[in-house]
């Protein structure tokens, strides 16, 4: 896929370390640095291993990368059909206005096209107002009404301890 000199191709597993790269620049972006503990052997047995978690694409402009879209399947119970949650989509300052953003996201929706997706979702940042219009601009619309919730390191090692464990 290419639009405006950018091209867009899946990642493949030599791919990891300029992925990891980006997922750095995007943390130190959104002032997360330190939540940061990936590291290239994790990202390529979660991407490129025998059970995939998730999937990335590449963007490039003349042969060099210059992004990336990180996703997954998710599925809704109310719609009865598949989604595709994009967890990063980044790309680094010295590229943007060229195109690639808009090609990365374009390139997950035709995925979730292929497949049969009914939706395709993602989080942004509050405060991230350049994102924010860039994904109006495209169509995004904010789930206002919406919390997020998350658990982990010890709060989630805590209630899978609670768990009953005949019910796996």
């Amino acid at each position: 896929m290419s639009r405006a000199g950018v091209s867009v191709r899946r990642a493949v597993e030599a791919d990891g370390p300029v992925i990891l790269n980006m997922i750095r620049e995007l943390a130190e972006y959104e002032r997360l640095s330190h939540l940061v503990t990936a590291d290239e052997q994790a990202l390529g047995a979660h991407l490129f291993g025998p059970r995939p978690y998730a999937e990335a694409l590449i963007a490039e402009f003349e042969g060099e990368p210059c992004g990336y879209a990180l996703f997954f399947h998710t599925y809704s119970t109310f719609v009865g059909e598949p989604g595709v949650y994009l967890e990063d989509l980044f790309v680094p300052k010295t590229f943007r206005g060229r195109g690639a953003g808009m090609a990365l996201l374009r390139a997950v929706a035709a995925v979730a096209v292929e497949r049969g997706c009914a939706r395709l979702e993602w989080a942004v940042l509050d405060w991230n107002e350049p994102a924010v219009r860039f994904y109006e601009a495209a169509g995004g619309n904010p789930l206002s009404d919406w919390t997020t919730f998350r658990l982990d390191g010890s709060a989630l090692a805590a209630l899978a301890d609670l768990a009953d464990p005949g019910a796996s």
